[in-house]
């Protein structure tokens, strides 16, 4: 018999955590006039947004390309925080998108849209209850507390395109949190930690939501985006400092998120200012 492997490159070193089915993802999200004309899954890489990105700009990819990573070495969050996790313990992907009919003006919303999208999908498959933390985190509740179990991070890609990745902890274990403010699927009792019925709930809910704020030019109200996004926001109606560059800090209620998608806070002075997700370094429990 020969020794079990336990390196990372062995497909089966864990067995709690088995490899994504390819074939049955394409079969099931690859299809004529549907958003997703190809999904490919590597074994490992750096950052999937990265690999994207690079393969927009030299014009190897069209809209619709799904890269999926059974482990990221360099994952990304925003500004650039860093982002890892054991080989298949979550799903860490990217996608390309195109929206052309839609004003660059509204692109700022396709994060929050993922978002939404997220955790829409999450909920529906895995059977947690999920929130959104502006601009761009998933959360779960593991035992009576909000985590971080996912991030989003959009980037522009050439002329036309944006990368919107995603990654979401799904089977990490407690002593396999990079930090004890994160969280898993598992831990927050997930009725199903299988990746691949997630990952399709996910691209599903997705393309959905896509269409429908492409359908309405981008319109933030029109496609019911700007309400969902509300109603999913753990952040509004909170006490909030929002730290700013330049050492600026914003104390308030978050009281909503504009037609732009900026969070608006209202001081203790009775001012209303709208803080963009570009602006802020940490958004914070005040």
């Amino acid at each position: 018999m020969t020794p079990h492997n336990a390196s990372d490159d062995s497909r089966w070193s864990d067995l709690d955590r088995p490899p994504l089915n390819v074939a049955a993802l394409r079969r099931a999200l690859v299809r004529e006039g549907g958003l997703w004309s190809e999904l490919d899954v590597v074994q490992r890489t750096g950052s999937t947004n990265s690999d994207l990105v690079a393969r927009a700009g030299a014009g190897k990819a069209g809209e619709g390309v799904v890269l999926v990573a059974e482990e990221q070495t360099s994952g990304r969050g925003r500004l650039e925080r860093e982002w890892t996790a054991p080989a298949r313990s979550g799903l860490f992907f990217s996608v390309l998108l195109k929206p052309v009919e839609v004003p660059v003006a509204r692109w700022g919303w396709l994060p929050l849209l993922t978002g939404v999208a997220v955790a829409a999908g999450l909920s529906r498959a895995a059977g947690v209850d999920t929130a959104l933390k502006w601009p761009n985190d998933v959360l779960v509740t593991v035992g009576d507390e909000e985590r971080k179990t996912g991030g989003i991070l959009a980037e522009r890609a050439g002329d036309d395109g944006v990368v919107v990745g995603v990654g979401i902890n799904v089977t990490l274990r407690a002593e396999e949190l990079p930090v004890p403010q994160a969280g898993s699927l598992a831990l927050a009792g997930a009725v199903s930690t299988d990746r691949d019925p997630l990952l399709r709930a996910v691209l599903r809910s997705l393309e959905e939501w896509y269409g429908r704020w492409r359908a309405a030019g981008g319109d933030p109200g029109d496609s019911g985006l700007q309400e969902a996004y509300a109603a999913g926001c753990a952040t509004l109606g909170r006490v909030v400092r929002a730290e700013l560059p330049g050492d600026r800090a914003l104390v308030g209620e978050a009281v909503a998120v504009d037609g732009d998608g900026r969070l608006v806070i209202a001081t203790e002075r009775g001012v209303q200012e709208p803080v963009g997700a570009g602006d802020i370094v940490h958004l914070r429990p005040a």
